[in-house]
């Protein structure tokens, strides 16, 4: 008997594209109980191998009209290849609105760093949707494409498509987007993925346990350095402000009084081409202790970017799809909770853990 898949939807492929789709290959013959980097090995009978691509949407020349098993590696793509073969899905890759999904200053770096636009002209995404079959659609758009990831989340609600929104654009927390979906009976999780462990988590978590242990945290930051496409692109400053809002909204939440905005920093700093898809965090915490004595902790933490939020965004779209079978609608707040930066409600990450827990087992909404 044929088991049942996800028809799932990309909207970008990148280098979380790729990780993405390489993880569908590789876990594809790996038993539940030996697959490592997995938060769930299964999600409502679901493995990440029952996710199936069936449509998607990119702008770069070296990667539309090509098939996805080939785009998935085709430049400006740099993240670490952990599986070089892949299904030949009958996916070929279509030309998506551009918008504002390309930084100017994009042209003024070499071909094998940038994007390159396409000449061909954009399809009805609504159309292509709807043909496909898709179930649930992933945006993978760059930082700071607001219109690009707008349009995208309208033509879901449109095709009858669930989304997962990856993206610092604020749709799943926006309560206007919220609603449209709620009325369209249509699940959303979002927004700004969160890394399996990345910089967010671990500031989140150190943040959080400092206020459990009963002291005052006064200052603190978050500087990251990268060498993908994420990071060049948002070199245009103008690009950064939802992405740091979702960055510091994250920290935040965590604190039982928030900090001045003078003394918190969070974000992304410097693109490093070398780097390539890792990423590089230095974090600073200070605070005042027993006597009000100042200390502070500070840490590096490096890792592969894009394989690192792959592990987490194909919970996202399992339980996207769960609660399409289950007739629910708007956006899942524990699973919002646990999977991204800015969700419609922020938790501690224990209790979203929890709660996700419930919800997938059948016990809450």
């Amino acid at each position: 008997m044929t088991r049942p898949t996800i028809k799932l939807a990309i909207a970008g492929v990148g280098n979380c594209a790729s990780s993405l789709l390489q993880g569908i290959a590789y876990y594809a013959d790996k038993p539940a109980d030996a697959a490592a980097g997995l938060m769930h090995p299964e999600i409502g009978g679901y493995a990440i191998s029952d996710i199936e691509p069936v449509v998607a949407f990119d702008i770069d020349e070296r990667k539309v009209g090509k098939p996805l098993r080939e785009a998935t590696f085709a430049k400006p793509n740099c993240t670490t290849v952990f599986q070089a073969e892949l299904p030949n899905w009958g996916v070929t890759v279509l030309k998506g609105p551009t918008l504002d999904g390309i930084a100017e200053h994009m042209e003024n770096y070499p071909e094998h760093q940038a994007f390159r636009e396409s000449s061909e002209e954009a399809v009805d995404v609504v159309q292509a949707l709807k043909d496909s079959g898709a179930e649930v659609l992933v945006c993978y758009l760059p930082v700071g494409s607001e219109e690009a990831v707008k349009h995208y989340a309208k033509a879901c609600l449109e095709a009858g498509v669930a989304m997962v929104n990856c993206v610092p654009v604020f749709i799943a927390s926006n309560p206007e987007f919220a609603q449209a979906f709620r009325d369209k009976g249509l699940p959303i999780v979002g927004d700004d993925i969160k890394s399996q462990f990345g910089a967010t988590i671990m500031h989140r978590v150190l943040t959080r346990l400092l206020g459990d242990r009963g002291v005052n945290v006064t200052r603190t930051y978050q500087l990251n350095t990268g060498g993908n496409t994420d990071f060049l692109n948002m070199l245009e400053r103008k690009r950064l402000k939802s992405k740091k809002v979702s960055k510091t909204a994250a920290v935040q939440s965590q604190l039982d009084v928030p900090l001045d905005p003078d003394n918190v920093h969070i974000g992304p700093s410097d693109y490093v081409p070398w780097q390539q898809d890792n990423k590089v965090c230095f974090l600073r915490i200070e605070w005042d202790g027993f006597g009000d004595v100042p200390m502070h902790v500070e840490a590096r933490l490096s890792v592969e970017d894009s394989p690192n939020s792959a592990g987490v965004a194909i919970d996202g779209i399992r339980c996207a799809k769960l609660a399409m079978e289950r007739n629910i609608s708007g956006p899942l707040l524990a699973a919002s909770a646990y999977t991204m930066k800015s969700p419609p409600e922020q938790m501690r990450d224990d209790e979203a853990r929890q709660q996700l827990d419930d919800f997938i087992a059948g016990n809450t909404k």
